[in-house]
């Protein structure tokens, strides 16, 4: 990350002074350090597009004066890694992730709930709520009573990111009625409600969900172990190091026979290789104590 900027790098019609390759290396090493998010030089426009407004905001005209808000203010930091996250989601993403979910883990998980055992899942960089909520709605079912009877069982959903904006879309649960549609049906009927141009997740899986501001390179207060874990297209913005230990905690973080769903162009590697037995396309199962 410490790789000097050419100054063709500069922004067409910004001044060197306001925001410089200086300025784009400096945030780059700070968001890699505080998020693990590796920002190459073709995204130094991308930087300036989403940090600008907070730059005006802060009332310090350039970006060398915000930088030095961003060393000396955690709060500041985090609203400028959650500027530079993209939330790019939606329903049934990677479907083949649900259809396994419904076909291989669900009626275990079912078993479990209604024998009086407890569940507990993990979107793990939930970004606005589509994954997690997909996740909810195939744990449920297409059938409203059973649905009911499960959510009321010792069933828990923990959704975790660290974009303020993001976490707070989730809880909101709204969303405009077509980006359903990739839903199944039995599923969207059961737990949408539809109203003019918007759909809004019902009471029933919203009553099982936690939303949580967590950045997956910290501390995760976290007690007990997970069933499964989706953490998808995320590690895509990390370097190699930082992939192999988060996964390496994701493995400790789950039960024996527990499942990790990652996305489609990661992969597992390191020490956690050695733990997780890939079973479907980006979808890995820790072994059995």
């Amino acid at each position: 990350m410490s790789e000097a900027l050419d100054l063709a790098d500069t922004i067409p019609g910004v001044s060197p002074d306001i925001y410089s390759p200086a300025d784009f290396a400096a945030v780059a090493r700070i968001v890699h350090e505080a998020a693990g998010i590796v920002l190459p030089q073709g995204k130094s426009m991308l930087v300036y597009s989403r940090l600008a407004p907070l730059v005006r905001g802060s009332g310090l005209v350039t970006f060398g004066k915000y930088i030095e808000r961003l060393h000396a203010d955690r709060a500041e930091l985090s609203r400028a890694v959650a500027a530079l996250t993209t939330n790019h989601t939606f329903f049934y993403r990677e479907a083949h992730h649900f259809e396994h979910l419904q076909r291989e883990l669900r009626p275990r998980l079912v078993q479990t709930l209604k024998g009086g055992g407890k569940v507990r899942v993990w979107s793990a960089g939930c970004s606005s709520g589509e994954e997690t909520w997909s996740i909810v709605m195939t744990l449920l079912g297409g059938d409203r009573h059973e649905g009911t009877q499960l959510a009321r069982a010792d069933l828990r959903v923990l959704a975790s990111d660290l974009a303020p904006h993001a976490i707070e879309a989730g809880e909101r649960a709204i969303y405009p009625a077509k980006d359903f549609k990739p839903v199944p049906d039995a599923l969207r009927q059961a737990w949408v409600s539809v109203k003019g141009e918007n759909g809004t997740i019902g009471d029933v899986p919203r009553s099982i969900v936690r939303f949580r501001l967590l950045n997956l390179l910290g501390d995760w207060p976290i007690r007990g172990h997970f069933d499964f874990i989706f953490c998808r297209n995320v590690m895509i913005y990390f370097d190699n190091p930082t992939k192999e230990r988060l996964v390496q905690r994701f493995s400790e973080a789950l039960h024996p026979g527990g499942y990790l769903y990652i996305g489609h162009s990661e992969r597992v590697t390191g020490p956690a290789a050695q733990e997780l037995n890939l079973v479907g396309p980006t979808i890995y199962r820790r072994r059995d104590a």
